[in-house]
């Protein structure tokens, strides 16, 4: 398989665990962390209502999953694909974990920290810069969270 067509089905992965944060009432936001020989390390859904946890991102999950999958707090040569532009939170943890590449599908335009608001995966002094690329997606993600909120207004 191509990286276009493995960032497409590793997204589309991300999008259906979007579904069941939907389904549990949490912000449909999904995760999947992939190794460099493209197996699934960790995966997570928005849980921070069901966990009374504020740190249960998604993003947070999946790094936690596939740290103790790997045995290993640094997830070197990995692939992290999201939903949603990750907040500062994710971010930090991002770098942390030294994930190599984050792929996402729609920006968070209120919270964002791959570029939207905050730039903290590429910005210097940092000791570890993880490429983003974005754009899977990206209508049916954004769509996905746009019925959401308009259901809670």
């Amino acid at each position: 398989m191509s990286v276009k067509a493995d960032d497409s089905f590793w997204m589309r992965q991300a999008y259906n665990l979007a579904l069941k944060a939907q389904a549990l009432g949490e912000v449909p936001v999904g995760a999947v962390l992939v190794s460099a020989e493209n197996q699934l390390l960790g995966r997570g859904w928005n849980q921070v209502l069901e966990k009374n946890d504020p740190s249960a991102h998604a993003e947070i999950i999946a790094i936690r999953e596939a740290a103790a999958h790997i045995q290993n707090y640094r997830l070197l040569n990995t692939t992290l694909y999201v939903t949603l532009e990750p907040c500062c939170m994710c971010a930090g943890a991002l770098v942390h974990s030294r994930i190599k590449r984050l792929v996402f599908a729609t920006r968070d335009f209120k919270a964002g920290a791959a570029g939207s608001v905050h730039n903290l995966l590429q910005g210097y002094p940092l000791n570890h810069q993880v490429q983003v690329d974005e754009g899977y997606l990206q209508q049916d993600c954004a769509l996905l969270l746009a019925d959401f909120f308009k259901d809670r207004r």
